[in-house]
């Protein structure tokens, strides 16, 4: 599967909620670096992060353009976030249904054929903005 077709695949799991089939296109000793936050290692970390999001918010991503690099190696995608905050994160404003709509990146390093770092940017204080009203 070449880079642009892993990542479409990445993220048509993502949209549809099937979390599992994302951990199958990671690199076992995947680095994920969160926004506004550290480094979560390995395949593990990552099923927690997602098991969280998945509860504390409900999203799909729209808008979808994926670049990569000649060889394969790197990737990025450019995305509108349109989001429902569910549960009230620890150390964010208290959730009650609110929704918003955020641009977004994703950077990607490949690595045998899978993906082996992703490190998502957004505006955090443009998502707090929304959700406080």
């Amino acid at each position: 599967m070449d880079t642009k077709a892993l990542i479409t695949a990445y993220y048509d799991a993502f949209n549809a909620g099937r979390t599992d089939e994302m951990l199958t296109m990671l690199h076992d000793e995947i680095e994920h670096h969160v926004n506004e936050g550290g480094i979560r290692r390995g395949k593990e970390l990552f099923a927690e992060f997602n098991r969280h999001m998945t509860e504390s918010y409900r999203e799909n991503l729209t808008d979808m353009v994926i670049f990569a690099n000649e060889s394969g190696t790197r990737a990025a995608a450019e995305f509108i976030v349109n989001g429902t905050y569910l549960k009230t994160d620890e150390g964010l404003p208290e959730a009650n249904g609110q929704t918003y709509r955020l641009p977004a990146g994703t950077f990607f390093e490949i690595r045998d054929g899978k993906i082996a770092r992703v490190t998502t940017y957004y505006n955090l204080a443009d998502w707090t903005k929304q959700v406080v009203g």
